[in-house]
């Protein structure tokens, strides 16, 4: 006959499952209920990163056209600063076209430069023919010559006279 074990595992206050005093843990057994072991996670790692590329030919090409572009535009605003639209009472004007043709453009310059060629007398707003240019600026005292501009940007008449 054997003896029975001692004492109740099912009895109130003992844990059937707990370590016997004095004993280590036991690691965790694949297979067995709980939590997974700390550091090990559901995903695979991270591949390393490539490392970073050069800027390409094409996008060396892109921005030094942006750059082309914006100094062109930029120039040429600064260039029109001194077209006939800026011109006021007072102001002096020479013609950057060589020929003296009805289509010349105007420039404001120092009235003390040896290249005025005209003083602005009048400065009108609005669309004017030739015919109207004409009668408006004779209204004007020591007016020689006209100017008028329509089309694109302003349309204005200035009233000139000699330098």
């Amino acid at each position: 006959m054997t003896t029975p074990p001692q004492g109740n595992p099912f009895a109130q206050g003992q844990n059937p499952y707990a370590q016997p005093q004095g004993q280590a843990p036991q690691p965790q057994q694949p297979g067995q209920p709980g939590f997974p072991p700390q550091g090990g996670g559901p995903f695979a790692p991270l591949p390393p990163q490539p490392p970073r590329r050069r800027p390409s030919f094409k996008a060396i090409k892109n921005i030094l056209l942006v750059v082309v572009v914006a100094t062109v535009a930029i120039v040429g605003y600064i260039a029109s600063l001194d077209d006939a639209d800026t011109a006021a009472v007072g102001d002096c004007l020479k013609s950057t076209s060589s020929s003296s043709s009805t289509d010349a453009e105007m420039e404001v310059v120092d009235c003390n430069s040896s290249g005025a060629e005209a003083k602005v007398l009048k400065k009108v707003k609005g669309t004017f023919t030739s015919l109207t240019a004409e009668s408006e600026c004779r209204k004007v005292s020591g007016a020689t010559s006209f100017y008028a501009q329509t089309g694109d940007g302003a349309n204005f008449l200035l009233c000139l006279s000699d330098v």
